[in-house]
């Protein structure tokens, strides 16, 4: 029997050593060898081919403060997780990602706090306002800011929103397209405070397009990506394009902006302007097109009571519709729309305003599944026109992005616009048009204008290296200009965040949506396509939890304590029963 103990205590030491042994040998080789595997359903776990790129590339440590610390509801806790486990992914594949997570309420006293908060909203946080229940049943207001700050070596800290947009969605749907966009947001931090050279991005001037300080809010939010000018072409050979020659004196263009933007102009393009920007797409440049067919405006009703929308010849009928599209000379009301205020009278010195629904500002929404607008929230135009995809640019692919409503109504030029029509309820029947397409993305290999139309001496010129078509590139037409305009405060004039009305409150998602077409043009396909990703947010029954929360509450404590009772007094019965027969057999 004694021998029997040493050998049976000899094999379990052997068998620890092999077990000692083996893992060991797996640390070494996962030291060396690295992978990760997601079991859940959507992939809830595995990062892009974009994402792994940029955290693999990175040469310093990326700094993250994220404000979402704090005894918040349950679905902010659920944001704060799924931000944390993110981050770790990312740390996974990369030592230089790091954060901490902080509550700005817990700076001290009321003061300090107040200054925090003042703090992060310079640095260009939002604040979220929240109207809490306590388990008695009363309720709380708690002030949270659902964003972080990010910050590489000695760059300048840049703000980003992890919480969607709420406009017209239930919390439930915000925190889950905030979820579903986490990644989007964490690797666009990252390329802003860490791309060393940025792309160059120009607004094209000089044919009464929307000024500086009505661009300003945009200007300044791409400025943290991107070197952003104004450029006038003027009818300069190499206002887009710049020229190298190499050791065979052969001179190449090539373009000397990453992508150009045309906002909302006034004033007809000449036909050079025209040719520079027509080559400037040949030689592969990206251009976003706000351009409107009909001229109104609601600096025409400050003063009187109605207007009239009338066409505007910009000369640019041609061009897009040789690329592919075609914007028609009509308006578009929506009963899905934005609203307008009107003072209607003044108590005590202070103006009484109403807000009634102002049909030419339709809310827009996604019109396809493109990763550029997928899950955005209602975008704010102001006096849109419809756009129709041609047939004349064969090998180039249209996408439609943006739409109204299925309730809208298409009034063709000239337009009778009437404040009138806010005292009077709307006539549905007017409104039978379905949803009309005013945003298009087009990509491939475009025809040029001027293909056929041009003296053989230009294009035997090398300094011009004319081409009739295109190399693969992309462009975006939006029929309204106004869609990236900021507005003025009434009191400071100073420019308004874009997208936020001051009248309503409201902050649409107009710059969300220049910021992705912009990151699309520069970027490409690589990062926009993050935002395809769909997570599954399985949420709880609230009614099921309301009622039946003590017996979930007995299930998920009690019975797992149970079973662990009952398999350990199994296991010591089935174990004295075991060497028990042992001993009586060795005795006998």
């Amino acid at each position: 029997m004694e021998n029997k103990r040493k050998s049976l205590k000899k094999n379990q030491i052997v068998a620890f050593l092999i077990t000692i042994a083996i893992v060991v040998l797996v640390n070494v080789i996962g030291s060396y060898v690295f992978t990760r595997f997601d079991l859940t359903s959507e992939k809830r776990y595995t990062l892009s081919p974009t994402t792994k790129e940029t955290l693999n590339n990175l040469e310093d440590y990326v700094y993250f403060k994220v404000y979402l610390e704090g005894d918040f509801p349950a679905g902010f806790k659920k944001l704060r997780r799924e931000t944390k486990e993110m981050l770790d992914e990312f740390r996974a594949y990369s030592k230089y990602i790091d954060y901490e997570f902080i509550n700005p309420a817990e700076s001290g006293n009321d003061a300090e706090i107040r200054e925090t908060y003042n703090q992060l909203y310079q640095a260009g946080l939002n604040p979220t306002d929240l109207n809490v229940q306590n388990s008695d049943g009363s309720s709380k207001q708690m002030v949270i800011w659902p964003g972080a700050l990010v910050s590489y070596r000695n760059n300048t800290e840049i703000a980003i929103d992890l919480l969607e947009n709420q406009i017209g969605q239930s919390s439930e749907a915000a925190l889950n397209a905030s979820m579903q966009n986490l990644e989007f947001r964490l690797v666009d931090a990252i390329k802003k405070v860490t791309r060393l050279e940025k792309p160059h991005v120009a607004f094209i001037e000089g044919h009464g397009e929307l000024s500086d300080e009505e661009l300003a809010d945009i200007a300044k939010t791409l400025g943290q990506k991107y070197n952003v000018e104004r450029k006038s072409i003027d009818g300069q050979i190499d206002a887009l394009m710049h020229r190298t020659q190499d050791t065979t004196r052969d001179v190449k263009v090539f373009p000397s902006y990453d992508a150009i933007v045309i906002a909302k102009p006034t004033q007809p393009f000449d036909e050079k302007d025209k040719f520079l920007i027509d080559q400037y797409i040949m030689h592969g440049g990206k251009v976003l097109w706000l351009v409107e067919p009909v001229f109104a405006t609601m600096d025409s009703l400050q003063n009187q009571e109605s207007t009239i929308g009338i066409e505007q010849d910009l000369n640019l009928d041609d061009m897009l519709f040789r690329y592919g599209v075609r914007l028609n000379r009509d308006l578009l009301l929506d009963l899905t729309c934005a609203q307008l205020p009107i003072r209607t009278g003044q108590v005590g010195g202070q103006a009484q305003l109403e807000f009634f629904r102002w049909y030419y500002f339709p809310l827009l929404q996604a019109a396809s599944e493109h990763p550029m607008v997928r899950n955005m929230n209602a975008i704010k135009a102001d006096f849109v026109s419809s756009i129709d995809a041609t047939t004349s640019a064969d090998g180039v692919e249209q996408i439609p992005l943006l739409k109204t409503s299925n309730y809208t109504k298409v009034s063709g030029v000239p337009v009778f616009i009437s404040l009138a029509m806010l005292r009077q309820a709307p006539d549905q029947r007017m409104f039978s048009s379905k949803s009309k397409n005013v945003a298009y993305l087009l990509k491939g290999s475009f025809p040029s204008l001027y293909a056929n139309r041009i003296p053989q001496e230009i294009i035997d010129d090398q300094a011009t290296d004319f081409l009739e078509e295109s190399e693969p590139t992309a462009m975006i037409v939006v029929a309204d200009g106004d869609i990236i305009r900021n507005q003025f405060d009434i009191r400071t004039h100073k420019p308004l965040p874009l997208g936020f009305d001051q009248y309503t409150g409201i902050t649409y998602t107009n710059k969300e949506f220049i910021e992705n077409a912009i990151s699309y043009l520069v970027d490409g396909e690589g990062l926009i396509d993050i935002r395809s990703r769909e997570l599954k947010i399985r949420l709880l029954d609230a009614t099921k939890i309301s009622k039946e929360r003590v017996k979930w509450q007995v299930i998920n404590t009690v019975i797992p304590i149970a079973l662990i009772i009952v398999l350990g007094l199994v296991m010591a019965f089935v174990r004295k029963k075991k060497y028990s027969k042992t001993d009586n057999h060795e005795e006998k």
